[in-house]
């Protein structure tokens, strides 16, 4: 039942007069719209919503219900709702079994169902503007003990899901899947992972999964180990800093796998939720967004080329609608703009990079146990005018690190391998992985015109290797902005060499993010890590005592160049 003010009640029914009139009985006539992509269509148009909900189911419901009948949801095919945006436990409500219920609409059944009156009136919304619609909500489902899940029941007799539920364009659930990577949710989780995939009338096979999945083996690989290539994902993510910021996640994972990849987020900034977006795999983002503030209410639309069907002279649009006017985002953000957590950056082996004005070019070999990655930076000053006493500027560092990824919350964490590039406010690791507070006067000092981070990667059957960068407005760097290169060494492992091929000023992060699922081919035993840092002649702080071969002959042809002039 609703119980918000009777305000929040007479615009609900004004949102219901206008889109749809509900029916309870079953003999409803299909409504025949034209749909606004087929099977040969070289794209479709996907909608994807950031959402900051509000305590009140009806207040939520209302702001779905106006987004997918705005004017800017018209042409679209589909729109992805972000994570736990509707309803609670309080409200939780059961669901259609796609598998047994696969021609049940919930709008034609009305109020009679077992079904609540939100997941109904979603149906008749879906049905109404003839659009295929993913819903995360609370699910609840009878518990009962059997052969294949013998975990006992909870004293309600319920179980408890985060679920996300897809309704067709007849407002019938055609695909259901469960959460799998719960993060401190008192909910349940099915006997086995569900691998959910749905079929759609525009001719494109999409998988989905919910937000923590995205670190996982499963279901989330699994799903692109299958051949699927376009992925919905309602999220309401934790921003971390240095490496697991919303957006720079999504396009990270999109890009490495190649896929098409809808991303609704969550907006509460304040928490560290914001991030949304759609992306067409190796040819970047389409469109996204790391919203500050509060209330945003909003749907990104794009359209997304179907994968294989792009050679027809197809133009990859990345304009968005939306149903409010863009946020202007802060230049350099502050920790008064949105709160991030921090990574444990003390686990890292890292070295603090010179920020002498006269180094022209450095490199550094840096190693956790026998896991080593090489650097090579290009640093310039962007002004030579000194700070002035109030203004302050962020330093970097090189780090790796290799072990288990420690998350307070998660029910399961993963393995990771890292090479890294990041900004700290201070001279002191505790300094990294953190933004500026809000008193601080923000100076752009530190830029490099060129970063390049090689390494050996052990080759083991889950992982996932990606390129990972962010800026100070918490977007990543553009695809055409970095080089990603992956070859097989003779041993076996892989080589890896990532570069940025832009000029940067305000970077967070430049980073191989080695993701390890099963936790193999770690190196147990202790070893002693070395960091040599290398400038070239000139830099006023010395040589470093192991110098590359190639590097060593680079400044030996430029000697030689200055005495036969």
């Amino acid at each position: 039942m609703f119980t918000s003010n009777f305000g929040s009640a007479a615009k609900l029914f004004l949102v219901l007069a206008g889109s749809f009139q509900l029916l309870p009985t079953t003999n409803q006539s299909p409504i025949n719209l034209p749909a606004v992509a087929n099977a040969t269509s070289p794209y479709y148009t996907a909608g994807v919503v950031e959402f900051s909900s509000s305590n009140s189911l009806e207040d939520n419901l209302v702001g779905f219900l106006e987004l997918i009948s705005s004017a800017d949801a018209e042409s679209t095919d589909i729109i992805v709702f972000p994570e736990s945006t509707l309803n609670n436990i309080d409200t939780a409500t059961y669901v259609p079994d796609p598998d047994l219920q696969l021609n049940t609409s919930a709008c034609l059944l009305g109020n009679t169902s077992i079904y609540s009156d939100f997941l109904v009136q979603l149906s008749c919304s879906a049905r109404q503007a003839r659009k295929y619609l993913v819903i995360n909500l609370t699910e609840r489902e009878n518990c009962s003990t059997t052969a294949l899940d013998p975990r006992p029941c909870a004293s309600n007799g319920l179980n408890i899901y985060n679920t996300n539920v897809v309704f067709d364009r007849e407002g019938r659930v055609i695909s259901r899947y469960r959460k799998w990577n719960l993060y401190g949710e008192p909910k349940n989780t099915t006997a086995t992972v569900e691998l959910s995939i749905f079929e759609t009338d525009f001719g494109v096979r999409f998988g989905q999964f919910t937000c923590f999945d995205i670190l996982f083996y499963e279901p989330t690989q699994t799903l692109v180990d299958l051949g699927i290539r376009d992925l919905v994902y309602p999220t309401m993510w934790f921003s971390q800093l240095p490496f697991l910021t919303a957006v720079q996640v999504q396009q990270s994972w999109s890009y490495i796998n190649d896929v098409n990849f809808l991303a609704a987020g969550a907006n509460r900034p304040a928490v560290g939720s914001t991030g949304t977006g759609i992306y067409a795999g190796r040819e970047g983002a389409l469109v996204s967004v790391m919203n500050t503030g509060s209330g945003v209410r909003q749907l990104y639309v794009a359209q997304v080329p179907k994968l294989g069907q792009t050679q027809n002279g197809l133009q990859v649009t990345r304009e968005h609608k939306s149903t409010t006017p863009a946020l202007q985002q802060a230049p350099r953000l502050s920790q008064a703009d949105i709160f991030l957590k921090r990574d444990y950056m003390e686990e890292y082996n890292t070295m603090e990079v010179n920020h002498n004005s006269s180094v022209i070019m450095l490199w550094y070999s840096l190693c956790y146990k026998k896991f080593c990655c090489s650097f090579t930076l290009w640093p310039y000053h962007v002004n030579s005018a000194p700070l002035a006493a109030d203004e302050e500027h962020y330093v970097y560092r090189v780090g790796v690190f290799e072990g288990r990824r420690y998350e307070t919350g998660a029910e399961t964490t993963n393995a990771l391998r890292t090479c890294a590039v990041f900004a700290c406010t201070g001279p002191n690791i505790t300094d990294c992985g953190t933004l500026f507070a809000a008193n601080v006067t923000q100076k752009r000092h530190i830029g490099f015109t060129r970063i390049m981070i090689e390494a050996d990667f052990p080759t083991v059957n889950q992982s996932l290797l990606m390129p990972n960068s962010l800026r100070d407005d918490l977007l990543p760097l553009d695809v055409n902005e970095f080089e990603w290169d992956e070859s097989q060494n003779e041993d076996g492992t892989r080589h890896v060499r990532y570069v940025s091929n832009t000029n940067t000023t305000n970077l967070l992060t430049f980073a191989i993010y080695g993701n390890y699922y099963d936790d193999l081919g770690w190196n147990e035993e202790e070893t002693t890590t070395t960091a040599v840092p290398t400038t070239e002649p000139g830099a006023g702080d010395g040589v470093g005592t192991l110098v590359k071969p190639f590097m060593l002959m680079w400044i030996l042809a430029g000697l030689l160049s200055v005495v036969l002039k």
